[in-house]
């Protein structure tokens, strides 16, 4: 099996004025993300609002991704769903497209925890030649006894974990010695993820500013601790501007600095109201958000 690092996208999903999937501005984000050089993509997760699409939809999205890429890049697909039967066929059909691996959330509604890890082991069975990289969300789930409940699964490779319990990280990132991915996925705490062992940085905030971890990456590599710590702060003052002001409408709002018009959110995320626009783009100015996009 692969294993992966650097720096990737959680692609966000633009849609129409009429809350249709934007395929031309989903494959611009692509080309330009492609252009920025990043790692690779994970497609259809919590910021590509594949909760929140229909099965057909998060098929036609990774459809479009996966032939704009052409093999250039790697490609993570999130197949996540509440349905399992769901989330089976979003795995097979990654699968057919030739993912270069599979993730999942755990069950967004769980009555009884012992439920989880079969309910993971389904989706993973579902793509047996395919990487499974489950999405841990730091927290109310104990994520190493998570781990080590899936540790039996063949196609078992990693996780991405999101959380700020850099100990939790660590550990997580231990978990084997070797064919063992994890990402980082809290971008305000990538560059500690990384030195507390996570091998990439998956998120939200490389929308539009892939570069800032990009920078960190490579200053870790270099044994410059203090310049990626220096680049993860100057990228954390625009994070914080938008999570003061609502981060999913900030974040598209942003989008169309760069020129993408990307739509608003679905319910149940919300936009940026108009009348804030002017005030999110002179925070935005004040915090260095050009020059950091422009990286």
């Amino acid at each position: 099996m692969t294993t992966f690092n650097g720096f990737w996208p959680a692609l966000l999903t633009p849609y129409t004025p009429d809350d249709q999937i934007n395929f031309t501005v989903l494959r611009e984000l692509v080309d330009y993300h492609l252009a920025k050089d990043v790692t690779g993509f994970y497609i259809c997760g919590s910021t590509g609002e594949g909760a929140f699409q229909s099965t057909d939809e998060r098929i036609k999205i990774a459809e479009t991704v996966m032939e704009r890429v052409n093999g250039r890049k790697p490609v993570i697909i999130h197949v996540g769903a509440a349905a399992i039967n769901e989330a089976t066929r979003l795995a097979q059909h990654a699968a057919s497209l030739g993912a270069a691996g599979i993730s999942s959330i755990v069950p967004p509604v769980v009555y009884n925890p012992a439920g989880i890890a079969p309910f993971l082991e389904k989706v993973a069975a579902a793509a047996p030649n395919l990487p499974f990289y489950p999405y841990l969300f730091g927290g109310s789930i104990n994520s190493l006894a998570l781990l080590k409940d899936l540790a039996h699964i063949p196609n078992f490779y990693g996780t991405k974990y999101f959380g700020a319990n850099m100990y939790e990280m660590g550990q997580i990132a231990a978990f084997r010695a070797e064919n063992w991915t994890v990402f980082s996925g809290m971008d305000e705490q990538a560059a500690l993820g990384l030195m507390y062992g996570a091998h990439g940085v998956i998120g939200s905030t490389l929308n539009f500013m892939p570069g800032v971890y990009r920078k960190i990456v490579e200053h870790l590599k270099s044994g410059e601790a203090e310049k990626a710590l220096e680049y993860q702060q100057r990228g954390n003052r625009v994070t914080q501007v938008m999570l003061g002001m609502g981060f999913v409408g900030c974040m598209r709002a942003a989008m169309s600095k760069l020129g993408f018009e990307v739509g608003e959110p679905r319910l149940p995320n919300l936009p940026l109201p108009a009348a804030k626009r002017a005030e999110l783009f002179t925070q935005l100015a004040e915090a260095g958000f050009d020059e950091l996009a422009g990286l």
